[in-house]
C-alpha cells in the first residue's frame, strides 16, 4: 500500500530535501499552497491538496484542508474494522505522515504588525492537522519540528520507527499546538485589556539547562517568555563560565536595582549578593560609581555581582580585578577593560542591552501548583510630606530618593543607611524593622553616619528606629508613614532636631 506524507509549512527550511528523501522511500507527497510550489520548482514529486480534497482552495487559502478526505484519511484507526470500512466506502486514503509548522503568529507579534496582520496569520488547518495526526499516534507520525527531519528519515530508512518515537513527536506536537494558542490568547486579553484574566495562558520555551538549582542536588532550567516586551535579563557574555541558576537569580536583583537609576544622568554601580543589594554608588563616570559601591561594603561584595550603568573604562576593570567577582555587568567596556577583565578566565563579563521600562504585566510567583499574581511595583513615591518641624535639605531629598530606589529592591524588613549617593549601611530580611537597622549599623561599625538619611521599605510601628538612628548621628528619615503610632516617631525627630519625609507607599519584598 502506497505511504502518503502530508506536507505544509511555513518555514521551509529542508523541506525540500526532506521530501526528496520521502519519495526515494516510495512516499507520495501531498502539499498546499507555497509548500507545493517550492517542491514542484525543485523537482520534487507532489500532489496539490485539492486533488485530495476535490475541492479547491478558498477565502485566500483560509480554507484548504479542512475537509473529511484529510481528516479521515488521518484520523481513522488502521486496526477498527468499521474505521477501515468506512474510509474504503468513502474512497479516503490513508495519510500516515503529517509534516507541518505553523503561521508565524509570534514573528507577526514581535514585528508589531497590524491587528489585521495579527488576524490573518492565526493558523486554523494547520492546528487541526497536526491535533488529529498527534491524536492518532500509534497509526500517524506528526513532525513539527525541522530539527526532526534527519531523524524521521533515518528510521524510516532502517524501519526503526517506534511507536514510543511516534507519541514523543505526539508530545511535541500537542506542545507546539498549545503554545500557539496561549500566545493568541495572551494577545487578545491585551487587545481587550483583560488585567487579570479569568483563565491566564501564559507559555515559556526552554532557553538554557542549567548546571544545577539553588544547591548541588537540585536541578535547573531556565525558561523564557517568548512574548515578554522589554525582558531585564537581555545580555551578552563575553567571558566566563556559563550562568548558573544563582547567579542568574542574582543577576536579575542587580539589573532591578539598576533600572531604578535608568533615567539617571549619573552612574550608578550596583554590587548584589544573593539577590540583595550590599552596596550602591552614584558618581560621574565608572570608576567613581564602582569606588563608591566597593567602599560601602568591602566585604560583602566579595564573591558578588556588580553591574555598572555606563562602560567600563580600564581604570575601573583593574580595580574590579582585585577581588572575587562571579559577574560584571555593563552597558559596554573598552578593548583594554574587556582584556583586564578576560585575565580572570572564570570571570562572567556580560554586555547588557540599555535598560528599558518593564513592561511585562505580572510579577509572578509561583508556589506548588498555584501562582500568586500581582503588579509590579513600579512606583517609587505617592507624595513627599514633611511631617517634622524641621525640614529637609536639598542634598537630604536628593539621598531620601536615592535610599528609597535601593530599600526598595531590598528583602523586607529593609533598612538603608546612605549619603552622598553612596549606601552607608544595608539591613535586609528581618523579622522585625529595630533588627534590621541594629544590622545594618552593628555590622558597619566603622562608619560615620553622622548626616546620613535613613530610609525604610515600611512604616515605622514605634520610635525606637529613630532613637537609635539619632543616637548613631543620623539626621534625615523617609518612609511610608501610616502606622497608628506615627506620632510617636515624629515627636522622636522633633526632639532630636531631626527631619522625616513620608512617601506615602509600602515597599515590601519577600
Amino acid at each position: 500500500m502506497i505511504k502518503r506524507a502530508l506536507v505544509s509549512v511555513t518555514d521551509k527550511t529542508g523541506v525540500v530535501e526532506f521530501c526528496t528523501e520521502l519519495n526515494k522511500l516510495g512516499y507520495e507527497v501531498i502539499s498546499t499552497g507555497n509548500t507545493f510550489k517550492m517542491l514542484k520548482e525543485k523537482g520534487v514529486k507532489a500532489i496539490q491538496i485539492d486533488e485530495v480534497t476535490k475541492f479547491p482552495e478558498i477565502l485566500d487559502g483560509r480554507v484548504k484542508t479542512l475537509n473529511p478526505y484529510i481528516h479521515g484519511g488521518i484520523l481513522y484507526k488502521r486496526d477498527d474494522e468499521n474505521h477501515v470500512a468506512t474510509v474504503k466506502e468513502h474512497n479516503i486514503n490513508s495519510i500516515d505522515l503529517v509534516v507541518v509548522n505553523l503561521y508565524d503568529f509570534e514573528g507577526t507579534l514581535k514585528a508589531g504588525k497590524s491587528h489585521e496582520d495579527m488576524i490573518e496569520n492565526i493558523d486554523i488547518g494547520g492546528p487541526s492537522m497536526i491535533r488529529s495526526a498527534a491524536k492518532n499516534y500509534k497509526d500517524v507520525t506528526v513532525v513539527v519540528d525541522v530539527n526532526d527531519y534527519s531523524m524521521i528519515i533515518e528510521k524510516l530508512k532502517n524501519n526503526s520507527l517506534t511507536l514510543e518515537d511516534r507519541k514523543k513527536l505526539a508530545y511535541k506536537a500537542f506542545s507546539i499546538t498549545g503554545r500557539y494558542d496561549a500566545l493568541i490568547s495572551s494577545y487578545f486579553a491585551g487587545e481587550v485589556k483583560d488585567e487579570y484574566p479569568e483563565i491566564l495562558n501564559l507559555t515559556f520555551q526552554k532557553e538554557q539547562t542549567l548546571r544545577y538549582g539553588e544547591n548541588p542536588h537540585q536541578g535547573g532550567v531556565l525558561y523564557s517568555q517568548p512574548n515578554a516586551k522589554n525582558p531585564i535579563l537581555n545580555y551578552e557574555q563575553l567571558n566566563g563560565k556559563e550562568l548558573s541558576f544563582n547567579n542568574i537569580n542574582d543577576l536579575h536583583g542587580c539589573l532591578e536595582v539598576m533600572r531604578e537609576f535608568k533615567d539617571s544622568r549619573d552612574v550608578v554601580s550596583v554590587a548584589i549578593k544573593h539577590t540583595n543589594p550590599c552596596g550602591v554608588g552614584v558618581g560621574k563616570d565608572a570608576f567613581e560609581a564602582y569606588t563608591k559601591c566597593y567602599e560601602a561594603d568591602k566585604v560583602s561584595i566579595f564573591g558578588g555581582i556588580v553591574g555598572i550603568t555606563s562602560t567600563v573604562d580600564a581604570k575601573t576593570a583593574k580595580k574590579m580585578s582585585e577581588i572575587f567577582l562571579e559577574i560584571v555587568v555593563a552597558y559596554d567596556y573598552t578593548e583594554e577593560a574587556l582584556e583586564i577583565l578576560k585575565g580572570k578566565k572564570n570571570l562572567r563579563v556580560l554586555k547588557l542591552a540599555k535598560i528599558e521600562s518593564s513592561l511585562q504585566p505580572y510579577d509572578i510567583k509561583y508556589l506548588d501548583g498555584k501562582l500568586l499574581i500581582q503588579d509590579r511595583d513600579n512606583k517609587l513615591t505617592n507624595k513627599c510630606e514633611v511631617v517634622t518641624k524641621l525640614n529637609p535639605t536639598q542634598e537630604q531629598i536628593k539621598d531620601m530618593e536615592f535610599g528609597m530606589k535601593v530599600v526598595k529592591n531590598m528583602k523586607s524588613n529593609a533598612i538603608a543607611i546612605v549619603k552622598d549617593g553612596e549606601t552607608l549601611a544595608l539591613g535586609c530580611g528581618q523579622t522585625s524593622r529595630i533588627w534590621a537597622l541594629k544590622n545594618a549599623i552593628e555590622n558597619n561599625q566603622d562608619k560615620n553616619f553622622e548626616g546620613a538619611v535613613l530610609a525604610s521599605d515600611a512604616f515605622f510601628p514605634f520610635d525606637d528606629c529613630v532613637t537609635l538612628a539619632n543616637e548613631v548621628g543620623i539626621k534625615a528619615i523617609v518612609q511610608p508613614g501610616g502606622s497608628m503610632r506615627d506620632q510617636d516617631s515624629i515627636d522622636a525627630c522633633d526632639k532630636n532636631g531631626m527631619t522625616m519625609v513620608f512617601t506615602g507607599i509600602r515597599h515590601f519584598k519577600h
